[in-house]
């Protein structure tokens, strides 16, 4: 759903150019109250990872692909504050480096693929897990609906958007129904791919997914025939444990996904440049900024093999992202502001 240079007229792409930079300033100051030790580098990893499996792109239908957007797996991971910048982190890097999505739009872009899918999602999911059972299936389930819904949210916005400052006279009917249609697909797509991720984070660190804090019903233990609240861990044995492990199993499955497996996606046209071409949206498009880059469109010019070229640029991709994405949380992460003590009546 990356929009490119020309499908929306400057005036709107300023207004949602202003709308992207006020969201961002708002998470960069929420961020700081969801990162610490443990989830700012963990919030790094989490756009390395979005990155990757967005050059994933998994058939929906005939002639039409789709892939992750990453708006609710972030959410849920790491805090939906910091779920808008790792998405925004992502969407900077691919249209500085990889000519992907318009500079001209990535105000566009932000708003739609960032803001709307993590806002979405996240409501959703806690919405959900207020009322499903207090169990890491039910966090996963959450994740599952939550992702599924945010994608045609994410159309509906663009399909707005596009009412409000399209460079094409098209029937605004038609392009609802199109969008809507075919994201309400790709959002199954996003919707296994995250309730697979955020189940697997559940299953070897729960303390680490933002989402599922709070959410463990305790354990019972049954002493003289009545089941009592075991004692809770102690807080300090959980802050120690390292995050070392997560991250590095999750870097490598980021370099793996980007650099070998990304050669067997999808070759279609997904399902925003479909619906483009197919209803005439992409009339105006105009050339990419950073069309010239020895990274556009994922491949790393002037090496002639294209499966190498492919691979190498997602490497780097990933590379990139990942210290950008970590050096922005963990700058975030030292302003965090930590709760007041709480005042005695001595102090007082």
């Amino acid at each position: 759903m990356h929009v490119p240079d020309g499908f929306i007229n400057a005036p709107v792409s300023a207004v949602t150019g202003v709308v992207a930079a006020g969201a961002v300033a708002v998470s960069l100051r929420g961020a700081r109250r969801e990162l610490d030790e443990k989830t700012a580098p963990l919030a790094g990893l989490v756009a390395a990872f979005i990155f990757a499996v967005q050059m994933l792109n998994f058939p929906v239908a005939a002639g039409t692909s789709g892939h992750l957007l990453g708006g609710a797996l972030a959410a849920i991971l790491v805090g939906p504050y910091t779920g808008v910048l790792c998405v925004s982190v992502v969407l900077l890097m691919q249209g500085i480096l990889f000519a992907d999505g318009g500079l001209t739009a990535l105000g566009v872009n932000i708003t739609d693929m960032a803001i709307t899918t993590t806002v979405v999602a996240y409501a959703l999911f806690r919405g959900l897990v207020k009322v499903l059972p207090r169990t890491r299936r039910s966090i996963t389930v959450a994740s599952f609906v939550a992702a599924l819904l945010s994608v045609p949210a994410a159309a509906l916005v663009f399909t707005a958007i596009y009412a409000l400052g399209g460079t094409t006279d098209v029937p605004i009917a038609k392009v609802l129904t199109a969008m809507v249609g075919v994201h309400v697909l790709i959002g199954i797509g996003e919707a296994v791919i995250t309730a697979l991720t955020v189940g697997a984070v559940i299953a070897v660190r729960p303390d680490l997914v933002h989402g599922a804090r709070g959410l463990t019903a305790p354990l019972k233990l049954r002493v003289g025939g009545e089941l009592v609240d075991a004692p809770a861990a102690a807080p300090a044995a959980a802050r120690t444990r390292s995050t070392k492990k997560v991250w590095g199993i999750g870097i490598v499955t980021a370099l793996v996904l980007a650099g070998f497996v990304s050669f067997y996606a999808s070759a279609s046209p997904d399902g925003l440049e479909k619906v483009a071409h197919d209803k005439g949206i992409d009339a105006k498009t105009k050339s990419h900024a950073t069309s010239d880059s020895p990274l556009a469109d994922y491949s790393v010019k002037d090496i002639g093999d294209a499966r190498l070229a492919g691979g190498l640029a997602g490497v780097i991709g990933v590379g990139v992202t990942v210290v950008v994405g970590s050096g922005v949380f963990w700058a975030v992460r030292r302003h965090r502001t930590e709760p007041a003590p709480e005042r005695t009546p001595e102090a007082v």
